[in-house]
């Protein structure tokens, strides 16, 4: 399927690796221009470069974490006129709700609710006038199915669906769409990182711990990066125009509720 994107230009986040990559990889298989971010200068170059040799496409980097200011102001200087957003950062890790304090709280407002925020304010209005416009937010499957140990993920990113659940209905007759996809259990780096953290616990092997992620799903298996950022280019797809202010979990059809 020709996906009707192809010319169009992208901001990606933290698409050095996990699924910002496979998203950026995605948008630009299907033509789109990316600008893609990362706060490690080499490791972006090496994507760029990869990305660059797979696709006929413009691959522009924009070093920095979204998080700071001037970060954000770099992306919108890099790609000034964006038909498409897609936010992502790196969550906290997780915890315990007895540790927190309030920098812990400010940090995870600051980069899985604030800064996706001021860059959809800092695109909103061009989407609008030149009546195209995809923003997606990578946030969470926590977003519907909480756990306690992820409460500082959950809390800013549940505010950052709000916000654009509320801002998707404003801007839907410009042919403007923001939607969020809420990824569980896919296999990426900070997967590992959790497998890694649930060996040690259990004093089980890494494979083991696997498995044992592998089976809290109703598939069998953890998710492919690839799977996400294939969603995410229909997400941003011309055919993608009636889509708007969803949720789309990709869990291997794990979520038990019905909404």
């Amino acid at each position: 399927m020709d996906l009707g994107i192809a010319g169009r230009h992208a901001i990606v986040c933290a698409s050095s690796r996990g699924l910002g990559f496979a998203c950026a990889d995605a948008l630009a298989r299907e033509g789109v221009h990316v600008t893609i971010n990362s706060r490690h200068a080499e490791e972006l170059a090496v994507v760029a470069d990869r990305l660059a040799s797979r696709h006929d496409v413009t691959v522009t980097l924009v070093v920095g974490d979204i998080s700071e200011v001037t970060t954000r102001e770099l992306l919108l200087e890099a790609c000034p006129k964006p038909d498409i957003l897609v936010n992502n950062n790196g969550g906290p890790s997780p915890g315990s709700f007895a540790t927190w304090d309030r920098d812990d709280w400010i940090s995870a407002l600051d980069a899985n609710m604030l800064a996706p925020l001021a860059l959809i304010r800092g695109v909103l209005d061009g989407m609008v006038e030149r009546g195209f416009g995809r923003i997606v937010n990578i946030t969470s499957a926590m977003v519907k199915t909480p756990l306690s140990p992820m409460g500082l993920s959950t809390g800013a990113r549940a505010g950052l669906t709000s916000v654009a659940k509320a801002l998707s209905k404003d801007v839907a007759k410009a042919n403007v769409t923001i939607n969020n996809l809420l990824p569980e259990r896919i296999d990426t780096e900070r997967q590992r990182q959790m497998a890694e953290l649930h060996s040690s616990l259990a004093n089980i092997s890494l494979e083991e711990a696997y498995g044992h992620m592998a089976q809290t799903i109703a598939a069998g298996r953890l998710g492919r990066p690839e799977e996400v950022g294939d969603a995410c280019a229909f997400l941003c797809s011309a055919q993608a125009g009636f889509i708007s202010g969803q949720n789309l979990q990709l869990d291997g059809g794990s979520y038990g509720g019905v909404f």
